[in-house]
């Protein structure tokens, strides 16, 4: 038992200095980034709002590693704008994809408007993103996939729209 507790606490200080040392070397100052503890992981996902019941979620959680893990090696995803649709998608899939088989709706414009794109892009965006979900839900397997999946493969469609078309 006692090897299993040396590993996991070398695998977690592993990934802490990795993080560390990926964050001096990135571009930005130091400190400027995200809060892994209170922007990134489980923690910031379920609780987007309320930053002390983020830090305490991915503390009790995993000793906060999945979110340092996610601070470092996709800084992107601990944005607050990337949780609110990812919570906003997995909250409205219903109501999304349906919106997004028309082309159309206050759901799909409101995630479009969550992840920054303006109102002007949103119109080259969207036909990205019929398309992009018509291949998705037309493959063999997604009838197999659970709510979480089927929000999480819209997410992924979603965000590439946002980086393609409503980038600056």
């Amino acid at each position: 038992m006692k090897l299993i507790q040396k590993y996991i606490l070398a695998t977690v200080t592993a990934i802490v200095f990795t993080g560390f040392s990926l964050g001096l070397s990135a571009k930005e100052a130091v400190g400027s980034g995200a809060n892994p503890y209170r922007d990134c992981g489980i923690g910031a996902a379920l609780f987007a709002n309320t930053a002390w019941a983020a830090v305490t979620s991915n503390v009790i959680w995993d000793a906060g590693s999945t979110a340092i893990t996610s601070a470092t090696s996709s800084p992107e995803t601990c944005s607050k704008k990337n949780v609110q649709a990812a919570q906003f998608i997995m909250d409205t899939y219903d109501n999304l994809a349906e919106e997004t088989a028309r082309g159309q709706g206050q759901h799909l414009t409101s995630v479009l408007t969550i992840l920054e794109c303006e109102s002007t892009l949103q119109e080259k965006a969207i036909p990205f993103i019929r398309t992009s979900m018509a291949e998705t839900v037309g493959a063999a397997a997604y009838a197999d996939k659970n709510q979480l999946e089927k929000a999480a493969a819209y997410y992924d469609v979603v965000t590439s729209a946002v980086s393609v078309h409503c980038a600056a």
